[in-house]
């Protein structure tokens, strides 16, 4: 429980019942990530955070409770997520834009409480199943997986294509293993070096330091992925971009930044930003991770249980060697 920004608990709290349309799933895993540092250190955006809250918005488990007119065949069901709370009745929610919602903002693990506990609770609507011998380990990284292919398709694919991604984390790494497929050359920017292998085993075809790109790479490629969410990533990605490329920005810096629209205008460059998932990448991230095209386990380097969340955040916050993927295992 995080209570406020800078405290966090680990207790008893009461398990509430499912009400009409909501399934209970018990969690086996749950990932941790950058924006749940953010919204530790309280530096998520006010509209995008409540306190106090229950983290957890990448998680697997099996569904064990379903309320009133749910399938009862979902009992014993794996599955995996969406966190964002849709009105399903406005326009943008209309055409599949669940993350333009005109009802406002509600999401798993930021406003309602998520996965960080042994039950979560969330509409069945929600809900993407998965085959009864899943990974479940694996597939607590489908969310982000969702972002990811919410990136690629911002990206307007075509075969062949040279791709950079600024940010070897959990995000830039999934969107290398979902690009390997049609990408004629995929370069990481990164600067921890000890992130190679890791970026070379999902589909990177070179890994460099970011200084190193902004020399060597300058207007080389036609799509760049922003994975990194630090100040000046988005900079950067504007440099690596080839006149009339495309930009795709996913990360959110931890303060204001700025980019040369100069740049972007004298290079005819199309930018795309990515806040969360919709429901077809989340229909494209599952349906690679049933094909064996995508493994976020590969990814993951630290597991943990619940009365270790605080050391868990500290081990992202600090962006250390050999840290990767971080999961919880309530």
């Amino acid at each position: 429980m995080l209570e406020e920004p800078g405290r966090i608990d680990v207790r008893m709290v009461p398990v509430a019942n499912p009400v009409p349309g909501e399934v209970v799933v018990r969690v086996a895993w749950a990932g941790i990530c950058g924006s749940d540092v953010d919204l530790r250190d309280g530096n998520r955006p006010a509209p995008f955070a409540r306190y106090p809250i229950i983290p957890g918005h990448e998680w697997s488990g099996i569904v064990e409770d379903v309320g009133e007119g749910v399938d009862r065949s979902l009992l014993g069901q794996a599955v995996v997520g969406e966190n964002i709370r849709p009105c399903s009745q406005c326009a943008p929610c209309g055409r599949g834009d669940i993350q333009g919602c005109e009802s406002g903002y509600d999401e798993t693990g930021f406003t309602i409480d998520g996965a960080w506990a042994e039950q979560v609770i969330v509409p069945a609507s929600l809900l993407h199943l998965l085959p009864a011998s899943a990974d479940l380990r694996s597939a607590a990284g489908i969310e982000p997986a969702a972002c990811a292919a919410e990136a690629l398709r911002g990206a307007v694919l075509v075969r062949s294509q040279r791709v950079a991604i600024v940010g070897g984390g959990t995000i830039g790494l999934l969107c290398a293993q979902l690009a390997r497929q049609w990408a004629g050359e995929i370069l990481v920017v990164d600067p921890d070096m000890s992130k190679r292998d890791i970026a070379e085993h999902s589909g990177a075809t070179g890994f460099v330091a970011p200084d190193v790109a902004a020399t060597g790479f300058d207007s080389y490629f036609d799509l760049v992925i922003e994975a990194a969410g630090v100040t000046g990533s988005a900079g950067l990605s504007i440099v690596l971009a080839r006149r009339g490329g495309r930009v795709v920005v996913c990360g959110i810096p931890p303060r204001h930044d700025v980019i040369s629209t100069l740049a972007v205008v004298t290079k005819r460059l199309q930018l795309v930003s990515v806040f969360g998932a919709s429901r077809g990448a989340w229909i494209d991230a599952v349906d690679a991770f049933k094909e064996q095209r995508l493994d976020p386990g590969q990814l993951v380097t630290h597991e943990l249980g619940l009365d270790a969340a605080a050391h868990a955040l500290d081990l992202v916050a600090g962006h250390g060697a050999g840290v990767g993927k971080v999961l919880l295992r309530p």
